[in-house]
């Protein structure tokens, strides 16, 4: 193992973090946008809202986020109405469809953790909140929308870790993020085992801080863990 090499590949693989970040940053936001619409249409009882939600859930769940990347990427210029919309000077840039596929995707994931954070809410609680008089935009600020929260941080840490990781196939579509930049150095000193455990050194120290970020949320929303510390 060459730790020169390793060494001296470090500050080049730092400078792809920025755009690790706002990859993540970007795709976390816009899902998070979509993903209340979808988890407000599937808790729905009218089918024309929840069906669509749904369809969209099981395309985005059960298909690889690297094929939707080279669809939206590779498949969209196909389209001749599409290259002459508003839209295509920001679908030709591999930036912005990178940010799309990412976000499109945790959208799906972001919305049945939202679904199941507002269901696991105890009906009981609503009942007595009801009871007291509150209506329901009050039930929903004071009542649903704390404890989902709580029910829902856990996963959707998870979730944000998961994307932390799938930022690396943007190197797919030529974006020199970190995994892009570590591709490039292999490229030019074959240094597979090297390159590589530094990249993946720097993934795992993004995730560290965010899963102790959640944490420390989640120790803050939650009054019973900080009586019983």
């Amino acid at each position: 193992m060459d730790l020169t090499l390793m060494w001296e590949s470090l500050p080049r693989l730092l400078g792809g973090a920025p755009l690790t970040l706002q990859l993540v940053g970007l795709s976390l936001l816009l899902g998070l946008c979509i993903a209340v619409g979808l988890a407000v249409m599937r808790l729905s009882r009218n089918p024309l809202l929840s069906g669509p939600a749904a369809a969209y859930v099981f395309v985005f769940r059960g298909t690889p986020l690297l094929v939707q990347i080279f669809l939206i990427y590779y498949g969209l210029g196909q389209f001749p109405a599409l290259r002459e919309s508003f839209a295509w000077p920001f679908l030709r840039e591999a930036y912005w469809c990178a940010v799309l596929a990412l976000a499109l995707n945790t959208a799906a994931y972001t919305s049945e953790i939202i679904r199941g954070g507002v269901q696991s809410v105890p009906f009981g609680q609503i009942e007595a909140a009801r009871a007291l008089g509150m209506g329901r935009m009050q039930i929903y600020r004071r009542i649903v929308a704390p404890i989902a929260l709580r029910q829902a941080l856990p996963a959707y840490g998870n979730e944000i870790i998961l994307m932390v990781k799938a930022s690396s196939l943007a190197s797919t579509i030529t974006l020199l993020e970190i995994t892009g930049i570590a591709r490039r150095l292999i490229s030019q000193t074959f240094a597979v085992f090297e390159i590589f455990i530094i990249a993946g050194a720097i993934y795992l120290l993004m995730n560290f801080v965010v899963s102790r970020v959640i944490s420390l949320v989640e120790w803050r929303l939650t009054p019973h863990l900080r009586r019983a510390t």
